[in-house]
């Protein structure tokens, strides 16, 4: 059975101090022992992850986290680990014991607003006593849903079941299309997947796959061709396609066979608006003019693979800006969930697709770096720009494609 992967869910995590409940309150909702439960405070270490189907919701992947409040070497090392959730969660519920809301509490909500994560508050344990009435009422009247549980006693788990399908984000509901509303219904679209070293053997990579699918909810056609192919397929159709995507690696002979009215992107640049925030990676991609001997670039990929031959991200991307740019830049490379701590060290963020990734993780990346005035682009714009198609690229977005065009003038 092919499940959901793991980016297209909405991510619910449950934070709180130790031994409030957490855990139990997960085992409630999705009755199964996802997490050990204890009376031991801090049994829980590192975040616990269950994917699951939270009707009518959809696909979901539940988080369980450690305590914030733990101490000591490995409690800060924990808490770290709970604090990287934050940047991934689209649903938060902040978990208290009915006698415990206080300042710390009262902190977190308030880094979960600031993030703008919609949060469900749980009261835990109203075995042993009902939350104070002024703490209900304020949180009440700040638009937060309040619910009232015993884990221990499965009492207002239906009711937290009710309150994450009222606070989920209207965009998970009404998800949006990642290139079906560029093609239209009964339309073709002709995806070029070239097969080199770095493609997984047997499969597509999953934005590929992604694609396909999203073509066939929207009930357009769909072509899958090589990229030496894609010439005389194209002159064996009747009547062009609304859409050429290539892999960016293609993207200057994609270009070159490509017919100048068909418009033409890159798998990557779709992720970009599917995953990130297009306009705001577009201007990121403006900084690369600006770029100087000795300024500092970071690549950074949300997935952890062993590099192959001419990767990506540390041979090609690289290779093609230094050509471009014609400087001696300092390209440092990060996988997985790292992250500097000090972007201000760098002039430029070139950030992957992000497709393992939900949507949320990579908006919170980009948001760090705006904070922090660095400029921040993806794969694919960062290729086209480099090879000098970047209009060509944006084609198909006439709203970003407007954006680069201003963007470029003011800076003239």
């Amino acid at each position: 059975m092919i499940t959901t992967p793991k980016s297209l869910r909405l991510h619910i995590a449950f934070f709180g101090r130790r031994n409030v409940g957490k855990s139990s309150l997960l085992n409630a909702l999705t009755r199964q022992q996802v997490s050990i439960v204890s009376p031991v405070a801090g049994t829980t270490t590192d975040p616990v992850e269950k994917p699951m189907e939270l009707l009518p919701l959809g696909p979901v992947l539940f988080i369980d986290t450690a305590g914030l409040d733990d101490t000591g070497e490995l409690g800060e090392l924990r808490v770290l680990k709970t604090r990287q959730v934050l940047e991934r969660t689209d649903l938060a519920v902040l978990v208290a014991e009915t006698a415990t809301w206080g300042s710390f509490e009262a902190e977190i909500l308030q880094e979960l607003t600031g993030r703008k994560t919609p949060t469900v508050v749980v009261f835990n344990k109203i075995d042993a006593g009902e939350p104070e009435a002024a703490v209900v009422k304020k949180l009440t009247e700040q638009t937060i849903l309040v619910v009232k549980t015993s884990a221990a006693q499965g009492t207002g788990i239906p009711e937290l079941r009710q309150a994450l399908l009222e606070v989920a984000p209207p965009d998970f509901i009404d998800s949006p299309a990642i290139l079906g509303d560029l093609v239209g219904p009964g339309e073709l679209a002709v995806l070029v997947v070239p097969i080199d070293k770095e493609a997984p053997k047997g499969r597509l990579i999953l934005p590929q796959v992604q694609s396909i699918r999203d073509l066939l909810d929207s009930d357009a056609y769909c072509l899958v061709v090589k990229e030496r192919e894609l010439r005389r397929a194209l002159d064996r159709l009747k009547a062009p396609p609304k859409l050429v995507v290539t892999d960016s690696q293609a993207f200057l002979k994609v270009a070159a066979d490509t017919p100048r009215e068909v418009p033409m992107t890159s798998f990557s640049i779709l992720m970009s608006r599917f995953k990130g925030d297009l306009l705001a990676q577009v201007h990121g991609a403006l900084a690369i003019e600006q770029l100087q001997s000795g300024d500092r670039v970071l690549i950074a990929e949300a997935c952890s693979h062993h590099p192959i031959g001419e990767d990506i991200g540390r041979v090609k991307i690289p290779r093609w800006l230094t050509q471009y740019t014609g400087a001696k830049l300092n390209f440092e490379n990060q996988q997985g969930r790292d992250f500097p701590a000090n972007l201000a060290d760098y002039q430029l963020v070139i950030h992957c697709g992000a497709c393992m990734w939900n949507r949320r993780e990579l908006l919170s990346r980009i948001l760090r770096c705006q904070r922090a005035g660095v400029p921040i682009t993806n794969y694919g714009l960062t290729i086209a720009y480099s090879l000098g198609i970047f209009e060509r690229a944006l084609q198909p977005f006439p709203a970003a494609l407007e954006f680069f065009r201003q963007a470029a003038k003011a800076k003239a």
